[in-house]
């Protein structure tokens, strides 16, 4: 996760610090000592996380969410001296209301909370992200836009020659230095590695989503998140495929996005 720190004492910035040092999971992106600062690193980094004072400097916490448009809002868990602010902290929906001196074991217990609610964030980022993607290729395809590597493939089975649809196409598999090439109910094998294959059809809507399989992504019809950043591709005829995490940075590059 990336994470800002805020508050007008350099101490307790050095103790919010240690402590995500510790978790060893968190990219501290900026410390700031005033609201100013903040909005300013706030804005460039857009970061995922913010540990926030709630009195800076004649200023106050609330200042600064209030300074963010609600897209660029990040999670925000407030670290303070005083309680009272705690009931307004949660109405503007903070993660958590630490008091200082902060206690490692309630700070651990927020930094799990944070976890959560930054993956959760994540996962539907991507799935709207895959499906305005798959919206836009479907209108560029409309309006004749899109490039393509190629409108078919021929296919050599047993005694004759296969001319495949690469729109038909529903996913392409691995197997070995062949890929197996999936329309509805049948399939048939290429003689081509799965890195040529991409190649090839990249440009007609076919993503990577794991290591040894490509989908065409006119003919998927959701993602179904799992654990630990991996998604269950499911296709419009029900098929049921594996995004997995190293494929969902991938994908994230090819957006041009953090999701």
């Amino acid at each position: 996760m990336r994470a800002i720190i805020v508050d007008d004492e350099e101490l307790a910035r050095r103790g919010i610090r240690t402590l995500l040092q510790r978790a060893g999971d968190v990219e501290i992106v900026s410390e700031c000592g005033n609201v100013d600062e903040a909005i300013r690193a706030i804005s460039a980094t857009e970061p995922e996380l913010v540990y926030l004072d709630v009195q800076l400097q004649g200023n106050t916490g609330f200042d600064i969410i209030a300074a963010l448009p609600g897209t660029k809002c990040p999670h925000v868990i407030f670290v303070t001296a005083f309680d009272r602010f705690a009931v307004r902290a949660f109405e503007i929906h903070a993660l958590d209301y630490l008091l200082k001196p902060v206690n490692e074991q309630r700070f651990n217990a927020s930094l799990v909370r944070a976890r959560a609610a930054v993956a959760g964030a994540r996962e539907g980022s991507m799935i709207r992200r895959f499906c305005q993607m798959a919206t836009e290729l479907h209108a560029s395809s409309s309006q004749d836009s899109l490039p393509s590597m190629t409108d078919r493939i021929p296919v050599k089975t047993h005694d004759r020659v296969m001319i495949v649809n690469v729109a038909e196409i529903d996913w392409v598999e691995a197997d070995g230095d062949y890929v197996s090439v999936h329309v509805k109910s049948k399939s048939w094998l290429l003689r081509e590695t799965i890195a040529a294959a991409e190649a090839r059809l990249a440009l007609s809507g076919f993503v990577r989503i794991h290591r040894s399989t490509l989908v065409n992504i006119y003919h998927v019809r959701e993602l179904l998140p799992l654990s630990k950043g991996e998604f269950t591709v499911v296709l419009l005829d029900g098929t049921q495929l594996k995004l997995s995490r190293n494929y969902r940075f991938a994908l994230e590059r090819l957006l041009g996005r953090t999701l």
